[in-house]
């Protein structure tokens, strides 16, 4: 239950003045369906409206001035605008309006009345000229003009201003909180009280007061991320006090890593020792498997099943799609199946004797390792012994997907996989109530891929090189933004490149796959691309990420400037995976913005993905960063992962210092910080990708 000091925070919005059926949809769509929310609204710029005389004023500009009503110029025939004439003793300003119905502008505002306006002046036919003036009142009333006004973000049918005045009476609710925050933290860092901060934030004075490195901003995003971390904080200890299947390291997994043609890198021994030591814990294990394009997370997978089915219990692997899991499947069925561990395919596609044959090897056990697609968590899929569910691409997949898999077994040991590689900063936000396990090294003999930038006026010399390389048996990858024409845009059609490069390369060499394909149809294309018997593959994005052609060695993606960093390092990643020298080349329209230029600069200088996440989140600043609105990245309110990304590791240790200290918050600062709990509240609203 909230605490009573927060109810009247958490009343419904429509509590608000002029708020009724009709207005209450858009305050939701804006900030939520609570006052809450447009008490955590946060302006986005501000107004400075000085006073000044016609003689003074600056074109462009919003500002005040104090005039006398001097004549009314209703509008003639055609468009015009209706038109009051005013002066103030310097010379005559002209406010217009257009679609003006009635009289009433001429009644509130009669000739000789002295009125306050304010609004953006402009020059029109020489004169000044204030169109849809912000305020016209009558001078008794010209304190209600602000000097400086935040502007709040808008949508259709709510102005500015009106939720201006809707944040404001939310503030008013806000009471005077018990102190949640370390006072000697405070103090170090400068930091006001909460209401203090949050008075502040809705009355800036200056256009510092906007920037996240304001000392209130920075106490808000403080407030907030302590509380995201507590949540998670809470989560993994909850998690660690649920016991699972104690699994140890098996003489089996040995075997399986033994028939492997290479070593382990420094990373996948390091990583595969931590995944071991969770399973052999006794305590439920979430952990999180990440690396680079390349890296070998699948190989860590495959031994920490060995180990598993060692012990008399099952995994299941769950891919994004099926193409994905198909690759899996190969990768891991022989190895284990070399030393008597059964590996199935469960897909949609899957269907009569067939299905019900793998459904019974899965219920009694035969099956110590399933590799699928969504199928896997279906209500007629049952284990004998789920213990270990492994999830590729996991941010494909909702939290209720993952639970439904491992729920599937009792207590069941997750390990998530990624491609997308994270900044450590950013780690703690998007993954803190995982253990993350970094595979930071590729394999050796891999060859880094050549790359190089090249204008599309070059098109046609590209096309040719393609066709020079194709004859001599090499494969490529050529990569189109959208599947076909569009009126809408410009961006490279899939559909057309194909037919384009066919007419050169010939009919029979040529493939083309997306997303619209049904999925029989993306199998057999990608059979045949990567038995060898196409030369080169047209596709969209939905080969980022999982794809794996070794013997293709070239990468064109036509109007590189167009993808992100890290979706342009995913996509580099289908070549590179053998031993054989690899290029990408990124095809652009010129010219180039400066974000976009130093986009593929950064990729033509490394192949670090590390490294190209840290970079990518500098570029992208606070927006979106490294596209993570895909991978369950949370949706602050206050706070900005890039700004404020030196307070998350603060805001984490210190979640982790008082759940230590006082795990029930029974003291004094635990009272308020279930306060600060309650008031976030991100278990309900956060969106955070929960695990298990």
């Amino acid at each position: 239950m909230r605490p009573e000091i927060l109810y009247p925070l958490f009343a419904p919005a429509t509590s608000l003045k002029g708020v009724g059926p009709k207005v209450a949809p858009l305050v939701e769509k804006l900030a939520g369906p609570l006052v809450r929310d447009l008490m955590f609204l946060a302006p986005q710029s501000l107004i400075h409206r000085p006073v000044v005389t016609a003689e003074t004023a600056r074109e462009g500009e919003v500002q005040t001035l104090h005039v006398v009503i001097d004549a009314h110029l209703p509008p003639g025939r055609g468009s015009q605008p209706y038109r009051i004439r005013a002066f103030d003793g310097t010379g005559f300003l002209t406010l217009a309006w257009f679609k003006v119905h009635g009289d009433h502008l001429a009644r509130a505002n009669p000739v000789g009345a002295q009125r306050a306006v304010s609004g953006k002046i402009e020059r029109f036919g020489g004169e000044l000229q204030m169109a849809h003036p912000d305020y016209l009142v009558p001078m008794e009333r010209a304190e209600e003009i602000p000097t400086r006004e935040a502007v709040y973000p808008a949508t259709a049918g709510l102005p500015p201003r009106t939720v201006r005045r809707l944040a404001h009476e939310a503030l008013a609710r806000a009471a005077n909180l018990p102190e949640w925050q370390d006072p000697a933290w405070m103090a170090r860092e400068g930091f006001p009280s909460w209401h203090e901060a949050l008075t502040a934030l809705h009355n800036p004075s200056t256009d510092a007061d906007l920037s996240p490195e304001a000392p209130f901003r920075r106490r808000l995003a403080y407030d907030e991320l302590f509380a995201h971390q507590l949540a998670m904080a809470r989560r993994k200890s909850v998690r660690r006090s649920h016991p699972a299947p104690a699994i140890a390291p098996s003489p089996l997994a040995g075997r399986v890593e033994g028939d492997l043609p290479f070593a382990l890198t420094g990373a996948q021994q390091r990583s595969l020792i931590e995944v071991r030591a969770d399973l052999a814990s006794g305590e439920r294990m979430s952990r999180l498997l990440q690396g680079d394009v390349g890296a070998g997370k699948t190989v860590v997978a495959m031994l920490a099943m060995a180990d598993v089915a060692a012990a008399g219990f099952q995994s299941a692997l769950m891919a994004p799609t099926e193409i994905l899991a198909r690759q899996h499947f190969e990768t891991l069925a022989a190895p284990l199946k070399a030393h008597g561990v059964e590996v199935i395919l469960l897909t949609g596609r899957d269907k009569g004797a067939v299905r019900a044959e793998k459904l019974a090897a899965l219920a009694d056990g035969r099956a110590a390792v399933a590799v699928g697609t969504h199928a896997l968590f279906q209500d007629e899929v049952q284990f004998r012994a789920l213990a270990l569910a492994v999830i590729d691409e996991q941010h494909r997949f909702g939290v209720n997907e993952r639970q439904r898999l491992q729920e599937k077994g009792r207590a069941t040991h997750l390990l998530a996989m990624s491609a997308t590689p994270i900044p450590r900063t950013l780690e703690l936000t998007v993954y803190g109530d995982l253990d993350v396990s970094r595979l930071d090294e590729k394999p050796p003999g891999r060859t880094p891929v050549a790359t190089r930038a090249v204008p599309m006026s070059r098109l046609g010399e590209i096309v040719m090189r393609l066709k020079q390389a194709a004859a001599a048996g090499a494969q490529a990858f050529w990569i189109c933004p959208l599947v076909a024409e569009s009126e809408l845009s410009d961006l490279a059609a899939a559909e057309a490149r194909a037919a384009d490069l066919r007419q050169v390369l010939g009919a029979g060499v040529v493939g083309l796959i997306h997303g619209r394909l049904a999925p029989a149809e993306k199998d057999a294309v990608m059979a045949e691309f990567a038995e060898g018997r196409l030369s080169v593959l047209v596709a969209t994005t939905v080969v980022e990420v999982g794809v794996n052609v070794p013997n293709a060695t070239i990468m064109v993606i036509e109007q590189a400037e167009r993808f992100g960093l890290a979706q342009l390092h995913q996509l580099r990643g289908r070549v590179g995976r053998s031993t054989r020298e690899s290029s990408c080349v990124l095809l652009y329209d010129p010219p180039l913005s400066k974000t976009a230029e130093a986009r593929l600069d950064i990729l033509r200088r490394t192949d670090d993905g590390f490294l190209i996440a840290e970079k990518d989140l500098e570029l992208r600043g606070g927006g979106d960063p490294l596209g993570l609105k895909q991978s369950g990245f949370p949706a602050y309110r206050l706070a900005d992962p890039v700004a404020h990304r030196d307070l998350i590791a603060v805001a984490a240790d210190d979640a982790r210092l008082v759940l230590a200290r006082d795990p029930d918050l029974t003291s004094p600062r635990g009272k308020a910080i279930k306060v600060l709990e309650a008031l976030f509240d991100w278990r309900a609203d956060s969106g955070i990708a929960e695990v298990g």
